[in-house]
């Protein structure tokens, strides 16, 4: 795939509804945390579901994505942490800095990305690879957002069990073991194939209005090493995962895998900052991860294109 082809037929559909929310986000005030909590609740959970359920990846090959999604958050986490003191950050710009970094936007942007890239098999890939990130999401990025203050380890990990995405992949699963899956032509099915499907515009719709919400500023000369560390050095770390894993065995699993590492900055760690932001003098933590979610989502637009074009000719993995 060359470079303009991955810009039209992957990047600009994705950009364009996103775009849509965006305006409507500077033209009107609009509250996502209705759209946010229909998604979580209602929309994500029946395509985690429908995606997994259908998926003709095996067990065994989910094993190794689920872990190596696992493995590429942890070694940016540990990587962003280290540049970070050694660029004398402290907190709470530190815990922005590494969860900006490490985090990447696989849900929201990273979906319909993949389908558009890569198709089907693209969409069960990418919902795995969520479906770990929110795990390490609802633990170890609480710990980053919020240490410095006074955070229950325990009321981090329960957040994990209020999720009904957690529960959705652990349906499927039970549903594909004990071999009732019913198919994929009866109502049932497609009920919950139609609700999946429209999380996919929703998404981008809230992404749209989130970033035209976004303030952005005084952090903006700080975010390049997350940024940097985000759209360059994880999609790296993560090819390196993949063929310690063996994902190269189906290639288009493992290409997907990499795109999903390369992708901008998440939303959910604003939403953490900001949940746990204690009002210190100076940059808050808010402040500089809307930035990077910002700046990153924009910056994306040529990487995610030269991306693309490389995994598309087989060149990483």
């Amino acid at each position: 795939m060359s470079l303009v082809s991955a810009l039209t037929t992957a990047i600009l559909p994705v950009l364009s509804i996103a775009a849509v929310g965006f305006l409507l986000g500077k033209a009107r005030e609009i509250d996502v945390d209705p759209l946010g909590t229909i998604t979580i609740y209602v929309l994500t959970p029946a395509l985690v579901f429908y995606s997994l359920a259908t998926s003709s990846l095996s067990g065994g090959l989910a094993a190794k994505l689920v872990g190596g999604a696992i493995v590429t958050t942890m070694a940016m986490v540990v990587l962003a942490e280290g540049v970070g003191r050694l660029l004398g950050e402290s907190e709470p710009v530190l815990g922005a800095l590494v969860l900006s970094s490490a985090f990447p936007n696989a849900g929201n942007y990273g979906i319909p990305l993949a389908v558009f890239a890569f198709g089907a098999v693209g969409r069960s890939t990418a919902v795995l690879y969520i479906a770990s990130q929110s795990l390490l999401m609802y633990t170890v990025g609480v710990y980053l957002a919020s240490r410095g203050g006074e955070t229950s380890a325990r009321g981090a990990v329960m957040e994990v069990f209020k999720l009904p995405l957690v529960y959705a992949v652990i349906a499927a699963w039970v549903a594909r073991w004990l071999g009732v899956v019913p198919p994929t032509d009866t109502a049932a099915m497609e009920t919950i194939r139609l609700v999946g499907d429209s999380a996919i515009p929703v998404m981008l719709l809230i992404l749209g209005i989130q970033l035209a919400n976004t303030r952005h500023g005084a952090a903006l000369s700080r975010v390049g090493v997350s940024n940097g560390l985000k759209l360059v050095v994880a999609p790296l770390v993560a090819v390196g995962v993949a063929l310690a894993l063996g994902l190269g065995e189906n290639p288009t699993v493992a290409r997907v895998f990499v795109l999903e590492a390369g992708m901008p900055a998440a939303v959910t760690p604003l939403i953490l900052s900001i949940e746990y932001d204690e009002g210190a003098e100076g940059l808050s933590g808010p402040e500089y991860v809307s930035t990077a979610i910002f700046v990153s989502t924009l910056a994306s637009v040529g990487t995610l294109t030269v991306l693309i074009a490389v995994l598309q000719a087989g060149l990483l993995v």
